[in-house]
């Protein structure tokens, strides 16, 4: 994508991306993996994936970026807060998130969304930054779509 396109332009894109990507696709894991591949290479982000509950815990799912941490607990860290609130989380500086998981050192800002099957969480998308204050309002309002589109497909 262009990067003259102002952020809300790049979601607006990615959204129709997305749609078009699990359009007519019932594989779960193909569309965690293509959505993941679209927002890394949108947005450029340090590392974007998915967690999927599994029991008490979110197992890694389809995700872009280093090695991750496989499995999170319910209320911990970021993602693991996000589930048990059911809401999404931004943080501006992981380094002042109480309970933060440093799966890499390099992290510096996140943004975490609950992905809905019926009424429960299904799991999360999260993604990384490199940078501090990488997230806000906006990141929320389009992931949180892109994450409803999801569900659809559930």
């Amino acid at each position: 994508m262009k990067n003259n396109l102002s952020k809300e332009d790049k979601y607006k894109a990615l959204l129709q991306q997305s749609e078009a990507l699990i359009s007519g696709e019932r594989d779960l894991i193909a569309n965690l993996a293509n959505i993941t591949a679209a927002i890394r290479q949108t947005f450029g982000f340090f590392w974007v994936g998915f967690y999927l509950v599994k029991g008490s815990e979110l197992v890694l799912g389809p995700f872009q970026g280093t090695v991750a941490c496989t499995r999170i607990r319910f209320g911990r860290g970021v993602c693991g807060t996000s589930w048990q609130e059911r809401r999404t989380i931004v943080v501006p500086d992981v380094h002042q998130f109480e309970g933060h998981i440093a799966c890499s050192s390099l992290s510096k800002s996140e943004i975490v969304t609950p992905v809905f099957q019926d009424d429960s969480v299904f799991g999360v998308l999260d993604i990384d930054s490199d940078e501090l204050n990488t997230f806000d309002a906006v990141d929320g309002k389009y992931l949180e779509e892109i994450c409803k589109m999801l569900s659809a497909t559930l």
